[in-house]
């Protein structure tokens, strides 16, 4: 799943031990002139300065090149995937739109449109554009993901493991595969989920940093392990902020399956924070977020509902006082 720096200059963290300090004693400031930084606090990505430049060429070219239609649809699509890529999600739909009106079978434009109605709550449109995609290219991986992810979050479980069974399937050694068709597999049924988990494991490419998060699901390491991990040996900032949008998003995940909203919530904001828009992680963790408030909300009107209900009933046995026996 998928630079403005050259080097990234990450100091280490400085361990000390947790001592109480009188209300008026101040907490001792770093030395004049050294810079300590958390390798785990999100630095926003930048947009890349090609991005903008490229833009800006391919936004000429539609206006005064003389250019076929598939040509013209080739560009508004890759111009599309420019502004998706740095958030800009109204600019990239007018683009795939465009795209798809010149050349009707572009299995990725649809793709692309099938993501955006998913986060819009558009489930009937987005399946129409994975359905399109999928018809024009029957092995598009990413619209089993995408298509499966709508059907989650549209109640239709049995369909949404179908589709992430099919996309994990494809390639078994991907962490991520087997962490989505477990995250719709443990809504349905906790112990098959975990035991379909354990089994993926075994065919994963541990030689990638994400089989720990994996490793972390199944309870083999601690979060605090699987935060080390996700910031350790790390080459370059996107590297980092990649890292860190996805170990964020699925420790949300984690906490919200552990009825913990607050912290869900938070690492939720750590991964939008990022600023990897093209991240299927940074996709949906403000809808996850969503999701997640409007559950809280929820329970919380049911659990009054409740209370009220409890306290206009009497008692049972003064409801029999008076009654002959």
């Amino acid at each position: 799943m998928p630079k403005q720096l050259t080097k990234l200059l990450l100091a280490p963290l400085l361990l000390a031990a947790v001592v109480a300090l009188p209300a008026c004693q101040l907490v001792p400031k770093a030395p004049v002139g050294i810079l300590v930084e958390d390798p785990l606090e999100p630095e926003p990505l930048a947009a890349p300065f090609r991005t903008e430049i490229a833009v800006a060429r391919i936004s000429e070219m539609l206006q005064n090149a003389k250019l076929s239609e598939p040509e013209r649809a080739r560009l508004h699509y890759d111009r599309g995937v420019m502004y998706d890529s740095v958030g800009l999600s109204a600019l990239a739909r007018y683009d795939f739109m465009r795209a798809l009106r010149l050349q009707p079978d572009m299995a990725d434009a649809y793709n692309f449109i099938g993501i955006q109605h998913t986060v819009s709550g558009d489930f009937e449109q987005a399946y129409d554009a994975f359905d399109s995609a999928l018809e024009l290219e029957p092995k598009y991986q990413y619209a089993y993901l995408n298509r499966g992810i709508a059907l989650q979050y549209d109640g239709k479980l049995a369909l949404a493991i179908n589709d992430f069974q099919q996309f994990q399937a494809m390639k078994p050694d991907d962490p991520y595969r087997s962490l989505w068709l477990y995250l719709a597999q443990v809504e349905h049924s906790a112990p098959q989920a975990l035991e379909t988990l354990t089994k993926h494991q075994g065919a994963l490419d541990k030689k990638v940093w994400s089989s720990q998060i994996v490793a972390f699901y199944l309870g083999q390491i601690s979060e605090a392990d699987l935060l080390k991990a996700a910031s350790t040996d790390v080459t370059e900032p996107r590297q980092l902020a990649e890292q860190l949008c996805e170990v964020y998003f699925y420790l949300a995940r984690w906490h919200g399956l552990k009825q913990n909203p607050t912290q869900a919530v938070a690492y939720y904001k750590k991964s939008l924070a990022t600023n990897v828009y093209e991240f299927v992680e940074h996709r949906y963790a403000r809808l996850e977020m969503t999701r997640l408030r409007q559950a809280v909300v929820e329970q919380g009107h049911e659990q009054e509902s409740d209370h009220q209900h409890e306290q206009t009933q009497e008692p049972a046995d003064t409801q029999d006082s008076g009654h002959a026996h």
